[in-house]
Parts: structure tokens; C-alpha cells; sequence
């Protein structure tokens, strides 16, 4: 069977946004008060649950790793964005302009994934959804060594490559899912 990456990257996004955009009707854009450390942070949350439910094999929350997986895809957008406008003390954008960041970055995500799809010839299909588990947590820490740098590096990529990779990483995980792949 031939696989898509567009199109299966497309639809994962696509379910996350759909949740984004209810969120931001919900509680608009709330997250505007949180500095880029307390996405960063958020994001960790979410990965080290996903590893504790992959480990434990038992969820007393009752929902499964997937909502975790697409909540690191939204909060990777967040943390893309407040990295660029900074923390507001107030909700100061309105709902379509940060729609419309979400999709300017998504894109930007999805070219990267592109690139590196082409030079490391879909490797991640053949990975491990904990594996996925693993390297956004690397990802995370090494968010934080930055972070903790003020956001100095002597050779490393920055806090927004992380991000990428992070929200990359997170889709393939959910691609996998889509295809009945267990933790």
C-alpha cells in the first residue's frame, strides 16, 4: 500500500486544528499570558504522561495518548508564536489572526518535515511511537538547557527548531495511530 505523507500529515492537522479553534472559542486566546518556558513546560506535561501511560500500559484518567499527542502539536504552535510576539498581559489578538498564524506555522512545520522526509527517506514510519515519545522529551530538554541560556547557543539550533521537531514528531505519532499502530 502506497502511503501518503501529504495527505496523512493534512488530516492529522487537521484534527488538531479542529480542536485548536473550538479551544479558542471556548477560552480565547488565553494562552497569550504564558511565557515561551511555561509552553515549553505544558509540552512536558503532556510528553511525560504519554510516556507514563506507555509504561504503565493502565490510564486512570480514561483518555488515551492521542489527545495528548495533538495537544503537543497546538501548544508547539503556541509556543511558535509567543517565541515571536512574546507574553501579553491580556488576550490582545483575536481569533482569526491566530488562526492564521497557526496555519502560517503548520505550513512552515510541514516543509521542514518535507525536507527532512527527503534526505532521511521516511525513517520515522519505521520508528516506534514511544520512540516518538522519547525524542520530543529530548526535545523538551534541550528546550530548557536554551531557555535557561536566555536563549544563547554556541552551535545548536534554537528554541524554535525544537518546536518543529516537537510538533513533527507528534503528527507522525498520530499518523501512526490513524493506522491502528499500538504503544
Amino acid at each position: 500500500m502506497k502511503r501518503d505523507t501529504n495527505k496523512e500529515f493534512d488530516e492529522a492537522i487537521a484534527e488538531c486544528k479542529e480542536i485548536f479553534s473550538k479551544k479558542l472559542l471556548d477560552y480565547g486566546g488565553a494562552w497569550r499570558i504564558m511565557r515561551a518556558e511555561s509552553v515549553t513546560d505544558q509540552i512536558f506535561i503532556k510528553a511525560k504522561r504519554i510516556r507514563s501511560l506507555e509504561i504503565k500500559k493502565e490510564n486512570l484518567v480514561g483518555e488515551g495518548i492521542k489527545p495528548e499527542f495533538i495537544g503537543i502539536v497546538n501548544y508547539a504552535v503556541i509556543g511558535l508564536i509567543q517565541l515571536k510576539y512574546g507574553a501579553a498581559d491580556v488576550i490582545d489578538m483575536e481569533a482569526e489572526s491566530i488562526i492564521k498564524l497557526y496555519d502560517e506555522y503548520v505550513a512552515e512545520a510541514k516543509k521542514l518535515m518535507f525536507a527532512k522526509n527527503h534526505d532521511y527517506d521516511e525513517a520515522w514510519r519505521s520508528m516506534r511511537i514511544s520512540s516518538y515519545t522519547d525524542l520530543i522529551l529530548m526535545k523538551i530538554n534541550r528546550t530548557k538547557e536554551i531557555e535557561d541560556h536566555k536563549g544563547k547557543t554556541l552551535i545548536s539550533e534554537g528554541i524554535d527548531a525544537n518546536y518543529f521537531d516537537m510538533l513533527n514528531y507528534a503528527v507522525f505519532a498520530l499518523i501512526k495511530l490513524a493506522e491502528g499502530e499500538q504503544v
